[in-house]
């Protein structure tokens, strides 16, 4: 029976290096293959491994036609691990900076991770003998793509253990670097289809043997690539995310307003542009003002429900933190959000007005323009309906468009021109009926509902646009 566990090895010109990394790795006593994938090296490192496999039965050697890149080695053994039934995976470098013997700690820690990254990052000196430039470019790229990508852990290194068992094949599908990059690109991927990425320390001395194959020219291609990967998400979030099964769909469920019209169309037809600037938008302002407030409002783990959820490009990293249940009346919603969010805990469709929950069954309720969309009273039917979701002590947060945000302004123009220009009645937006006046505005709506006003705030975070509204269940 073929071993659950794959050691792999990418080379090229690594004469001298193979043959130790191969005993080293052997000598670790580990129920594993060993897979060297050679590009044809020029200094005949497939021969000699080759004639190393009388000695070490269990070593695997694969020789591609010419030098294609490292990763897309990497990606070339990941497939060929998939096909062969490998449950594990550990991939390293062939020139000692990364040693064998921490495979064992990374392989410890996939019990409690779907990915396991040897960092630099986690202890102090973890570079000795380094040179000043090459310590340089790599506290660039450590910082590149953790204010880039968000990624917060090592993300340009190799030596890495994967649980394929629990990684779809798909996500690694979705990587198109075939150089450097693939190692944060496929972070990036992993994060975002939520796998769960842990940390082990590790030490990289300088090279003992041979020298760094990364130039120069490699690093500025993977620094502009990752601002070209960054862009690409913003502005198509949904291709960086394998698709995950359709939420059932409720089909008594009416729609008075029409909101699926508008889902599904989203960024077609003559909304193109609108959405596409809406959708930058919601990326890089709505979001990071979202997390603030959610962190502050909710610990970690909390049980929430994301009332009337939209496509969810905003929800993206809390699914990591949180456990999100997302509810919408639009299909067309609802398929975005699933594409977005793979990782929430569930997707249900549903009206604010008649939730499908039983009684406490949440920590918190959230929503980002919502309310505004329906008249006071309507407002008071939803309210009551969070109240009964919501467990003792719960909280809502709620963004609200304000009757003088700039969003307002500026979409009233926009259908101005429209309307009077073009001759055009299409709108944008759906109309925004009740906008939140003021703090004792919202006060006075949540008083009435059995809430109790905590904390509300209007300002330049999000540019002038939300008040962000939090209340706490009223105790009897």
């Amino acid at each position: 029976m073929k071993t659950r566990l794959l050691i792999f090895v990418p080379t090229y010109n690594e004469r001298d290096n193979a043959p130790r990394m191969a005993r080293a790795i052997a000598d670790l006593g580990l129920d594993a293959d060993i897979l060297f994938v050679d590009d044809s090296s020029p200094d005949g490192t497939g021969q000699v491994l080759e004639e190393l496999r009388s000695e070490i039965p269990c070593l695997l050697v694969q020789h591609r036609p010419a030098k294609s890149g490292i990763g897309s080695a990497h990606s070339d053994a990941l497939v060929w691990a998939y096909q062969q039934g490998y449950q594990r995976v550990v991939s390293l470098d062939c020139d000692f900076t990364h040693s064998p013997a921490d495979i064992p700690r990374l392989l410890e820690k996939l019990s409690e991770a779907d990915v396991v990254v040897g960092s630099r990052w986690v202890n102090k000196d973890s570079l000795p003998g380094w040179n000043i430039f090459r310590r340089a470019m790599t506290f660039f790229g450590h910082a590149l793509t953790k204010i880039v990508l968000g990624l917060q852990q090592d993300a340009s290194g190799a030596f890495r253990s994967y649980r394929l068992d629990r990684i779809p094949r798909e996500v690694f599908g979705l990587v198109r670097s075939k150089g450097y990059s693939f190692f944060f690109e496929s972070l990036f991927l992993l994060k975002n289809n939520g796998m769960r990425i842990e940390e082990v320390a590790i030490m990289l001395p300088a090279r003992t043997y041979g020298s760094s194959k990364m130039s120069a020219s490699a690093a500025l291609k993977s620094a502009i690539y990752a601002f070209e990967l960054r862009l690409r998400e913003i502005q198509r979030p949904e291709n960086f995310l394998i698709p995950r099964g359709p939420a059932a769909l409720d089909p008594a469920l009416a729609d008075p307003q029409n909101w699926d019209e508008y889902w599904s169309h989203a960024g077609q037809s003559n909304n193109a542009l609108y959405e596409f600037i809406a959708g930058v938008y919601r990326r890089l302002v709505i979001k990071a003002n979202l997390e603030r407030h959610m962190r502050r409002t909710f610990p970690p783990g909390s049980r929430l429900l994301h009332a009337g959820c939209g496509s969810g490009q905003v929800d993206t990293d809390l699914q990591h933190e949180m456990r999100i249940t997302a509810l919408d009346i639009s299909p067309g919603a609802l398929a975005l959000y699933v594409r977005n969010n793979p990782a929430a805990e569930a997707v249900k469709h549903g009206t604010v007005f008649k939730l499908p929950f039983d009684d406490a069954s949440f920590d918190g309720i959230y929503n980002l323009g919502v309310v505004e969309h329906f008249t006071e009273q309507e407002i008071a039917t939803i309210l009551s309906e969070f109240r009964r979701v919501l467990k003792p002590n719960g909280k809502l947060l709620m963004f609200w468009p304000h009757a003088r945000a700039t969003s307002v302004m500026v979409l009233g123009a926009a259908h101005r021109v429209l309307k009077n220009v073009l001759r055009s009645e299409k709108r944008l937006h759906p109309p925004e009926i009740s906008l939140v006046k003021s703090r004792s505005h919202a006060s006075q709506l949540l008083d009435e509902a059995g809430f109790r006003l905590e904390s509300y705030s209007f300002g330049p975070a999000d540019c002038f646009v939300q008040a962000v509204v939090v209340g706490v269940l009223k105790t009897s």
